[in-house]
């Protein structure tokens, strides 16, 4: 119905933001996380999502596409509703909330009130092949043939996928992964072990 709403902000209150349209205010819900990003008499941009019920038209604003696009999975998972998706975007930004869905880590997502272990393991289980089959392992790094650290279509795979949801190069990734025990680490480690790496190599 609505793509997105362009206009100033209003009103901001806890899970609120209002934007002026034209002289129309349109009340918005948003996580914590996107209320960072605005600004009372500034102009900005929300990515809406719009649930319309028998008695209910309710609004869902985004700072960007991608918080948008990790709400509309969260609210698709069994017993995830919207409030417990703005929940868990509230305590983690699109890149930690992929990188936690990405590596199982369910501590992250539980910091987020009223989710708990179960629902957290729900999460992690459908939406792991979702986002990780969005990403392309299909070329290698630079575009060379496929190289090891893809074929294995295991640990280092997603690892490589967590950090470049992040934001690092394919050839950075593979470059910061190389020399890890994957047959040792978990998936969150080898991240951890990865981000050291790129950290140590710009000191």
């Amino acid at each position: 119905m609505f793509y997105y709403l362009n206009g100033k902000i209003t009103v901001l209150e806890a899970g609120l933001a209002v934007v002026d349209c034209a002289g129309v205010g349109y009340a918005c819900h948003c996580s914590s996380y996107t209320q960072s990003q605005l600004r009372v008499g500034e102009e900005h941009r929300l990515y809406t999502h719009v649930n319309v019920k028998e008695d209910a038209f309710d609004i869902y604003g985004f700072s960007g596409r991608e918080e948008l696009r990790l709400f509309e999975l969260l609210t698709a998972v069994t017993g995830i509703g919207p409030a417990s998706a703005l929940a868990i975007q509230s305590v983690l930004s699109p890149d930690q909330l992929t990188l936690a869905i990405l590596t199982g880590d369910e501590k992250s997502i539980t910091r987020a009130k009223g989710v708990g272990a179960k629902s957290a393991k729900r999460i992690i289980l459908e939406l792991k092949d979702k986002i990780g089959g969005e990403l392309d392992f299909s070329a290698g790094v630079d575009g060379a043939a496929p190289a090891a650290v893809y074929q294995d279509g295991g640990k280092l795979a997603l690892a490589t996928a967590a950090l470049a949801e992040l934001g690092y190069s394919q050839s950075e990734a593979a470059s910061a992964l190389k020399g890890a025990d994957a047959e040792k680490l978990s998936v969150e480690e080898l991240v951890r072990y990865g981000l050291r790496a790129m950290v140590s190599a710009r000191l």
